[in-house]
């Protein structure tokens, strides 16, 4: 009998420390999951914007060989209202009056394009007109004259 009194009762169940442990190593793979969720979307977003770019540019020759003139605005060719990011699509008819002056350059100073620029600002929605600033990086642009159309960083 005076074994009993001292034995313990072994309570089937977590400790506090191990419920923290848990719940430490769940908030860390969920951390990193949405970590490379984000940067998938982003991918996505880039890519998607890499296409647009690519048809808009189709649907623009399109409209010089009809036309032998480049659009006023991208209405004209029904291209997509928005980026990927929900900012509209920029484009600059380089050979218009209101052009001139215009040209998004490289880090030579030189225009990416002679006939028209077209990109979107990109993930911060800022841009500058030379893609080596660090505000252009993540412009998605078209460049030597439809030659590149990627991420203005991969220029």
């Amino acid at each position: 009998m005076v074994g009993r009194l001292f034995s313990r009762q072994h309570a089937s169940g977590l400790t506090l420390i191990e419920t923290m442990l848990a719940i430490a190593v769940v908030a860390i793979l969920a951390g990193v999951a949405i970590s490379r969720y984000q940067d998938y979307r982003e991918r996505i977003r880039v890519n998607q914007a890499r296409t647009d770019i690519a048809v808009m540019s189709s649907k623009i020759r399109l409209y010089y060989l009809d036309a032998h003139a480049y659009p006023v605005g991208l209405a004209e060719i029904g291209a997509p209202a928005n980026d990927p990011w929900g900012r509209p699509y920029i484009y600059v008819d380089l050979t218009s009056v209101n052009g001139h002056g215009k040209a998004r350059k490289d880090r030579k100073l030189n225009p990416l394009n002679s006939d028209y620029d077209l990109y979107s600002v990109g993930k911060d929605g800022v841009s500058k007109p030379q893609i080596s600033n660090r505000d252009s990086l993540d412009d998605v642009i078209r460049a030597n004259d439809g030659q590149f159309i990627d991420l203005a960083a991969n220029f």
